[in-house]
């Protein structure tokens, strides 16, 4: 990874966690993504959902950079989102980049299209991992 995605990527991430309401945003704007999202999260306790997503962006991040463990973290939620856990399709993780880009968008004022790129470049390889188990 370049330095200056690596930059802006982190620049901004920490920036939109930092924001009451970012993560609850996201998955108001995920859940409106498509009824089988919705039927998926439906009995989501969503306050703990956006604790456990804070966790796992940390974890993707952290893969990023190339942390063993990080890596390994990544392997076990692909796992457990795959056919003998939580059964997530593929399609659902474009849906959820997508989605957590829109809410970046919102909550970030200085958004700029870089700001896109690099967190779809820092993200996109390991979205694919976890796809990969679907």
């Amino acid at each position: 990874m370049d330095e200056k995605t690596l930059e802006i990527y982190n620049d901004s991430f920490e920036y939109c966690l930092s924001k009451e309401g970012f993560l609850p945003r996201f998955y108001e704007l995920f859940m409106e993504s498509s009824p089988e999202v919705r039927e998926k999260l439906r009995d989501t306790d969503i306050q703990r959902q956006a604790w456990i997503l804070k966790k796992s962006l940390y974890v993707l991040t952290m893969a990023s950079v190339g942390t063993d463990e990080a890596r390994n973290e990544l392997i076990r939620l692909g796992k457990s989102h795959g056919p003998q856990g939580l059964k997530i399709p593929a399609y659902m993780y474009d849906l959820w980049l997508d989605c957590l880009l829109r809410a970046v968008k919102e909550f970030h004022t200085a958004w700029h299209p870089e700001i896109e790129r690099s967190w779809r470049k820092m993200l996109g390889p390991h979205i694919a991992v976890l796809k990969s188990f679907s």
